[in-house]
């Protein structure tokens, strides 16, 4: 479980068929081997290492599954990562409760700083004036929901500390939206037909 709050910047090393290396120093701070980092709002597992001032990395394993339903697949080496770990127990829940689990891809309309993203219309149903929204791992609060997509106010903080400050429109960006929601509509769905399939997306 995560944040969507970003702890650093990392850059791609280098990427193959199945594994992506990501240069980077703070998420390194207590790595062990089978841990979970967030690479732009995906949740990867840690299987090599090297820790080093200036010169650290992680690897992590890839599946077809995770490169066709995420925009990781875009990435090349040099390209700016959002980086989280995931939250401890005792941390502040700054942002909101993420998964690490994408929901689809959306393509930036118009970046930042006002940031509007169009989207596939079977996630919008999730997607409300002043929800939470997560984009490339990224916690944010959707400013107006749109027929096809939404859009998002962007603090300098966030565009410089974040891949939203190098998007440009057209880029494709992963979208997680409030699993809440999505546990709401499954149990009611089943409240009012209990025989009815479960929702598609």
């Amino acid at each position: 479980m995560f944040t969507g709050i970003v702890e650093e910047l990392g850059t791609v090393v280098e990427r193959d068929a199945g594994r992506l290396r990501i240069g980077c120093a703070t998420v390194l701070d207590d790595v062990v081997l089978g841990a979970s980092i967030a690479v732009n709002g995906c949740c990867l597992t840690v299987v090599r290492w090297k820790e080093g001032a200036g010169d650290g990395w992680w690897e992590a394993e890839l599946t077809d599954e995770t490169w066709s339903r995420s925009s990781l697949g875009d990435l090349r080496p040099g390209d700016p990562v959002n980086l989280e770990r995931p939250v401890r127990l005792s941390d502040r829940l700054g942002g909101h409760l993420v998964q690490g689990h994408v929901d689809g891809v959306g393509e930036l309309v118009v970046p930042s700083p006002d940031l509007r993203v169009r989207c596939d219309r079977d996630l919008l149903r999730y997607v409300v004036e002043k929800g939470s929204i997560t984009v490339d791992g990224i916690s944010l609060t959707v400013v107006t929901a749109l027929d096809d997509g939404f859009t998002v106010a962007i603090i300098p903080h966030t565009h410089e500390h974040t891949t939203l400050g190098t998007k440009r429109a057209g880029d494709r960006v992963n979208l997680e939206v409030d699993v809440t929601a999505k546990y709401v509509e499954r149990l009611l769905a089943w409240r009012l037909d209990p025989d009815a399939p479960a929702p598609e997306r």
